[in-house]
């Protein structure tokens, strides 16, 4: 049996794709038209036009294979080399969407099929709960802006993998590098002396200490950033306690990270 996208998907899709603040813009929406062979409506609003244009195609082709393909285009990261904040945005807003069908658009900018969702509110109060056994944990604040009923309208691993971003963003702002993944962290961490260090760094003790969180950090970057994690996820459906025991990792690494000191360098 052929899998169709119902009116209610497609309705949600396109008004992720077509939102006024984060959606594509309307010559982006025109080339992507053009580029999957569909017929365009013309120049109407954004979601409307987006709307048509996939009606029309899953309607005539009795499949939704060229939606599917507009949304591959539409979200691959390179389209957005030079407008970087524009993605994650979108993909949130689109994943929310797509949650509705058992799709989910990863970081690479892939479709994956996950558990479908079948509420909003089924979603949100997954959120609430997440929320609430990490606030009694005590867990970082800037942990805690990533349980979201969006990130989690797929699943728990999304959220962590989006928490585990807000570590990389806090070295860079810290220090000023544009470095991701390993390299930053041992950019930052790693050194004689390290750009951001936790301790004084006087006893061998220390400097065990420092390398020991170092190793951490890259660990869970390579879990959760690095290119295989994106096949991974299709395989790891991860629990609730899953995803509250590695959000309190990432809590603290954000808290020793917080209270880190930048040695002077000769």
């Amino acid at each position: 049996m052929v899998t169709l996208f119902s009116q209610e998907q497609i309705e949600a899709i396109a008004g992720a794709l077509g939102d006024t603040d984060v959606g594509l813009k309307g010559s982006e929406i025109a080339l992507l038209i053009a580029a999957c062979e569909m017929t365009d409506p013309g120049e109407i609003t954004k979601r409307h036009r987006i709307y048509n244009a996939f009606v029309t195609s899953q309607n005539a082709r009795q499949d939704r294979t060229r939606i599917l393909g507009f949304i591959r285009k539409a979200m691959s990261p390179a389209r957005y080399s030079r407008e970087p904040y524009r993605y994650e945005p979108m993909q949130a807003n689109l994943n929310q969407a797509l949650a509705f069908a058992g799709l989910v658009v990863s970081e690479a900018g892939k479709i994956e099929t996950v558990e479908q969702a079948t509420t909003l509110p089924e979603a949100q109060r997954r959120a609430r709960e997440l929320r609430t056994d990490l606030e009694t944990r005590g867990v970082h604040p800037d942990v805690l802006r990533f349980c979201r009923a969006e990130l989690l309208a797929d699943d728990y691993f999304h959220a962590v993998q989006e928490a585990v971003k807000s570590v990389a963003d806090k070295m860079r702002v810290r220090t000023g590098l544009t470095d991701d993944g390993g390299t930053l962290v041992d950019r930052v961490l790693g050194g004689e002396p390290p750009m951001l260090a936790i301790n004084p760094r006087n006893t061998a003790s220390e400097r065990s200490e420092q390398s020991g969180f170092a190793n951490l950090v890259k660990g869970v970057f390579g879990m959760f950033r690095n290119p295989t994690a994106h096949e991974a996820r299709i395989h790891w459906p991860m629990t609730k306690t899953d995803a509250e025991d590695l959000l309190t990792l990432v809590s603290l690494i954000h808290r020793r990270l917080d209270a880190a000191h930048m040695p002077p360098r000769p």
